[in-house]
């Protein structure tokens, strides 16, 4: 039996309910929050509530959405009061509303606006503020909103863009994060402190060629933050009167994940004074810093990696960790290390897995690279129980999107989908990811389009030279950015038997006129200014000419990161040059598949793409 027609008891369907991923955690007074997606339910956010005495509600009934589209990303949609009360972003209008421990739903602000980064402090809510203006203009600001209804009160403007509102223990001063175009979060930020009395703003950290992210105060003078000062994402204190920012633990590692997502903290203050860290190099590990020392130790958990985002309330911290085996699990983990019955798993994705055996295990790997650079990736060979995974097979090599974001080796049942009948999955950090530092992401700087390219075709090339593919039967398939390299990579290699791309890039010119606000700018530093000669040079639409395998192009029509029309044009390119290419399009659907049925349907579409093209 050919390796692509294993059986295997991973469905479309298993793979598309496991969506359901926890996210954002919050923990006070013993009780815990987080977000569950519903894919089964149109893709809504719903949010859980776990109370001390082991009560589990959920919050949030349908067809309530608690999403925000700050950045059209998001992030955490919402926050909790000291009495336990939500205010939380709801997707259809984007105003915030309030639910009181009753169970009552009211709105807080008018329509029009939208929400983000939500903190709850003396009876105000203080957030994100996103305004769309006429002529396609957004400005934003940091604002302060009366859990007792009224307007909202504009405390900080001036700059695009902000994040991690917080104020002072004793409520004088907010520190926040700033930025301006053209740069992104990971290129250069400011921590700034603003006294609220006078409105007196002063910079503590950051410039143009740093990134600072995450503030939490130490005391009323002084605060912790991260910097890649160093060529890393690593933890500082600052005295917010001046000094250089004192590094806590200077290490090759990241303590950090790049700014996507507005509301998210990876690391936590402790009652002790300490604080739950997250580190490493691809994957996160969860430990304790003494900032006084500089000692960190790290947690025994079951998790291999955590997700970016941590809540800490007193001697225990709240995360989502994750394995290559294992669900995102909203856990709470006591920091007293080696503490029997100090790891406590309250809820995982209630998708379901399969038997272990039909799961794979993954492995680090570095491969060499042009001119002798590394490049990380992570190998998931075929995994059966009652077929080898020796010799050659078929291969899909995935590109993750962003393009400054990494893989992990979070469980995936998608890529598990694959190697359980044969097909084996290389996941690549490509130069430019995140995760390895600063002088590794920057590598993409001027060079999309040929560095990530470069990275993904050397991919191929070394799982042929190693015996893990069969050279003829190596795919690549990838999202967003990821799907942008994909159909370069079509375009520039004769190296793959096929591409799939979701909701991808095809055109830099069209993508700078149409997309949203956030990464309006982000093309002058991938490739280079506005030129029609340079993006010719670049683009998969001008370049399809060189496209000569088959291809899979799937794309959300509502998605206002990447219009449509990159994927529609492709794909009549390459059908006007009788190049075999499948464009499957799904109405009610963004950038990235929410649906259970459109996420089981692209999957289907994607096996019988690899099935063809493999035999």
């Amino acid at each position: 039996m050919p390796a692509a027609l294993w059986p295997s008891p991973i469905s479309t369907s298993d793979v598309a309910r496991a969506a359901a991923r926890p996210a954002w955690p919050v923990v006070s007074g013993g009780a815990a929050w987080w977000t569950e997606d519903r894919p089964g339910e149109g893709g809504r956010t719903t949010i859980v509530r776990l109370t001390a005495d082991g009560a589990r509600t959920e919050l949030l009934p349908p067809p309530w959405n608690a999403r925000t589209r700050v950045h059209e990303y998001g992030g955490r949609p919402y926050a909790v009061t000291p009495g336990g009360d939500v205010v939380f972003t709801e997707l259809t209008d984007q105003r915030l509303h309030t639910l009181d421990r009753s169970g009552e739903i009211r709105p807080l602000t008018a329509e029009g606006d939208r929400y983000a980064d939500l903190m709850v402090r003396d009876d105000q809510v203080w957030c994100v503020r996103e305004r769309h203006l006429d002529g396609g203009k957004v400005s934003r600001s940091i604002v302060s909103v009366p859990l007792a209804g009224g307007e909202a009160a504009e405390q900080v403007t001036g700059h695009d863009f902000y994040a991690f509102p917080t104020l002072s223990p004793d409520g004088r001063l907010l520190a926040y994060v700033c930025w301006n175009h053209p740069r992104m979060p990971w290129h250069g930020t400011e921590l700034r402190v603003t006294r609220l009395s006078d409105g007196e703003t002063w910079t503590v950290a950051g410039g143009p060629s740093e990134s600072v992210l995450a503030p939490q105060w130490c005391d009323d003078g002084r605060l912790y933050l991260i910097s890649d000062r160093s060529g890393w994402w690593n933890l500082y204190a600052a005295d917010i009167g001046g000094g250089e920012p004192e590094p806590l633990c200077p290490r090759e590692e990241e303590f950090a994940w790049p700014l996507w997502y507005l509301g998210g903290l990876p690391y936590a203050v402790l009652a002790d004074g300490r604080l739950a860290v997250l580190h490493g190099r691809g994957d996160l590990r969860l430990g304790v810093l003494d900032p006084l020392t500089g000692v960190l130790t790290d947690l025994d958990t079951p998790f291999p990696g955590w997700a970016p985002t941590l809540a800490a309330d007193g001697t225990s911290v709240l995360g989502i960790g994750y394995g290559p085996a294992t669900p995102m699990s909203v856990t709470r983990v006591t920091t007293a290390i080696g503490t029997p019955g100090g790891i406590e798993v309250l809820a995982a994705d209630p998708g379901g897995l399969p038997d272990p055996a039909y799961l794979p295990e993954p492995r680090a790997v570095t491969l060499p690279g042009e001119d002798g650079r590394e490049v990380y990736a992570f190998l998931y060979p075929p995994a059966h129980p009652d077929h080898a995974a020796d010799g050659p097979h078929p291969y899909v090599i995935f590109v993750h999107g962003g393009p400054t974001a990494h893989a992990t080796t979070a469980l995936d049942l998608g890529k598990a989908f694959l190697t359980s009948r044969g097909i084996g999955v290389l996941d690549v950090n490509y130069g430019g990811s995140t995760g390895y530092g600063r002088a590794y992401r920057e590598s993409l700087k001027g060079q999309w389009g040929l560095a990530d390219v470069a990275d993904t075709v050397a991919a191929a090339r070394w799982l042929a030279a190693e015996g893990h593919a069969d050279p003829g039967r190596i795919a690549v398939r990838g999202g967003s950015a990821g799907g942008w390299t994909v159909m370069a990579a079509c375009c520039r290699s004769g190296a793959f038997a096929g591409g799939v791309s979701y909701y991808g890039v095809s055109a830099l010119g069209p993508l700078n006129a149409h997309t949203h606000d956030f990464e309006s700018r982000y093309v002058e530093w991938l490739v280079g200014p506005e030129d029609p000669q340079l993006y010719a040079e670049r683009e998969p639409l001008a370049l399809a000419g060189g496209v000569s395998c088959p291809m899979l192009l799937l794309q959300g029509l509502d998605d206002p990161v990447v219009p449509p029309e990159q994927s529609a044009a492709f794909a009549e390119t390459l059908s006007e040059r009788g190049i075999p290419c499948t464009y499957l399009a799904f109405d009610g659907e963004a950038h990235g598949f929410r649906r259970t049925e459109t996420r089981s349907t692209a999957l289907a579409a994607e096996l019988a793409f690899y099935q063809q093209i493999f035999r």
